[in-house]
């Protein structure tokens, strides 16, 4: 049995080893050819990026794009595609909503209960980033890239059970970039008491942390939500409300506004939205 575990653990840190994109590197080994290229056509930039640190990597300008409701209607869709590096997350669709949130995808974050199984998202240009919150999501990776059977146990609601993209356009994101919107930006702590359900960063948070890794510029849409009617739209799609988000136990969605709106009132980032 122990040998069995050991096999595993190296296999996953192989995969790991395969898949992952390093964040700081210079090049754009990573990026789609078209983000290289719409990044030699630029005119301006910011003097500074965000983080002093990027001061050495060519201009860069990204938009990380949130599934909010306040999305719809803006006719966004043609500024978005606009940017070097377009940033989105979970199953946030695009076909049929282009006018207000564009065609293009550059990195898609997602972790197995979020990321899309029906083939008529597939999009050659994406790269997906999977976001491991637990163990059982590199076996899941493992299993599924393998063509091995799926088991649904120890998720929080069914996984993929079959995947749509290639296995050179995934990339497991560094775990480090969700430390530190936990801990450094949200301030979470490493414990909760027992009768407390472990808060974790929302897949938009964690976005705009490694937007500030890979870009000079960071722009924002579809992150802002009404709070005082709990009927409006919590997504651009669909029909969930924002009851449904209020509910949740697993963020603090209250906290990720404020610190977004320092962000904003500090000029680190722009809000389109």
């Amino acid at each position: 049995m122990k040998r069995i575990i050991l096999v595993f653990i190296l296999a996953a840190a192989v995969m790991y080893g395969i898949l992952h994109g390093n964040l700081w590197r210079n090049n754009f080994y990573w990026l789609p050819p078209t983000a290289v290229e719409r990044r030699n056509a630029l005119d301006t930039c910011l003097l500074k990026p965000a983080f002093e640190s990027l001061l050495g990597i060519p201009c860069r300008r990204c938009v990380v794009v949130g599934n909010g409701g306040v999305l719809r209607n803006k006719t966004l869709g043609e500024k978005i595609d606009s940017y070097d590096v377009i940033i989105r997350m979970n199953n946030g669709p695009v076909i049929g909503y282009e006018e207000d949130v564009g065609r293009r995808t550059t990195f898609r974050l997602s972790y197995p209960e979020s990321i899309f199984s029906d083939p008529i998202h597939y999009d050659p240009n994406t790269t997906v980033v999977l976001i491991v919150f637990k163990p059982r999501d590199l076996k899941w990776l493992w299993e599924i890239l393998g063509g091995q059977k799926i088991s649904a146990k120890g998720f929080w609601k069914k996984p993929a059970l079959n995947m749509i993209y290639k296995s050179s356009q995934i990339r497991i994101l560094d775990p480090s970039i969700t430390r530190k919107t936990a801990y450094e930006w949200l301030h979470f702590p490493t414990r909760f008491p027992k009768k407390e359900k472990p808060k974790h960063p929302t897949t938009g948070l964690i976005a705009i942390t490694l937007a500030f890794h890979i870009c000079h510029e960071v722009h924002l849409a579809g992150f802002k939500y009404d709070f005082t009617d709990r009927n409006s739209s919590l997504h651009y799609y669909g029909n969930e409300t924002m009851s449904q988000m209020m509910q949740n136990e697993y963020h603090n969605i209250t906290a990720e506004q404020k610190f977004l709106k320092k962000l904003i009132d500090k000029n680190f980032v722009v809000n389109l939205t």
